[in-house]
C-alpha cells in the first residue's frame, strides 16, 4: 500500500486541458511518460528539418526528443544531417 499510485488530473495554464498526473503515497507528483516512439519522433525530425517544428507537430518538447535521441544513441542533428547525405547520395546516381 506504500507505493499505490492515485490519478489526478491538473489543468495546464496555456491550453486549458487536463492533464494526468500520478501522485504516490510518498508523496512524489508526475506526470506520466508521452511514449512517443522513436520512430515517430525520427520521422519527424527528418521531415521538417527543424528540432522546433518536429516537438511542435509531435505535442511534446525539444529536450524529450533530445532525451528520447540520446537514450538511442544519436541526436537531432545527427538524423537530420542523414536525410540529408541520402538524399545527396541519391542526386549523385
Amino acid at each position: 500500500m506504500e507505493n499505490e499510485n492515485l490519478t489526478n488530473h491538473i489543468t495546464c495554464p496555456k491550453c486549458g486541458a487536463e492533464i494526468p498526473v500520478t501522485t504516490t503515497t510518498t508523496g512524489r507528483l508526475g506526470r506520466k511518460r508521452l511514449g512517443i516512439p522513436f520512430k515517430n519522433i525520427y520521422g519527424a525530425l527528418q521531415l521538417y528539418q527543424d528540432r522546433d517544428r518536429a516537438a511542435e507537430k509531435l505535442h511534446c518538447s525539444v529536450a524529450y526528443i533530445y532525451n528520447t535521441c540520446k537514450e538511442h544513441g544519436t541526436n537531432p542533428k545527427d538524423v537530420m544531417e542523414a536525410k540529408a547525405r541520402e538524399e545527396n547520395e541519391s542526386s549523385i546516381k
